[in-house]
């Protein structure tokens, strides 16, 4: 098996993977990161949505010897302390059974990075193809508003 090298969560990581291992496959398999979720498996669902080479990709559909970094769900709390858009998802209640949060929350992280203030449209565009069973795309949008306005620029991680 081919030797693979990435930096996942601001920490080097080297292990064996097959060549044809996707991204998901290995931050769940190898790195035991299992807050990227399985959803679809055809990139149409976003739960498995992670911050690749500083964009937001499906992990199920990216082939992780193409990817030198990545950000997951559980990189972006530090110190202690939730991002801002996790802890906006809480404070708007934008969730309920929470299986398309992680996805979410990273690709929210990923717009609020390129723009700090989106127009509704612009948050549904960013998170189109991002499905909650739950319906909760209203306070999706809610939280997402409330992230960018409570983001400093430096909190603009990802």
């Amino acid at each position: 098996m081919p030797q693979l090298t990435l930096t996942v969560n601001g920490r080097a990581w080297s292990g064996e993977a097959p060549a044809d291992a996707t991204l998901l496959d290995v931050l769940r398999e190898r790195l035991a990161l299992t807050g990227t979720k399985y959803g679809c498996g055809e990139g149409r669902c976003g739960t498995c949505t992670v911050i690749a080479n500083g964009r937001a990709v499906r992990s199920c559909q990216a082939r992780a010897a193409s990817v030198r970094t990545v950000v997951t769900i559980e990189g972006l709390a530090r110190d202690g302390r939730l991002h801002p858009v996790q802890q906006a998802f809480l404070d708007a209640e934008a969730f309920q059974c929470g299986f398309c949060t992680p996805g979410m929350v990273v690709g929210a992280v990923a717009l609020l990075t390129r723009n700090a203030n989106p127009s509704d449209q612009q948050i549904r565009q960013a998170l189109d193809g991002h499905l909650c069973r739950c319906g909760t795309y209203p306070r999706i949008i809610e939280a997402v508003k409330a992230a960018g306005a409570a983001m400093p620029a430096e909190g603009r991680r990802g």
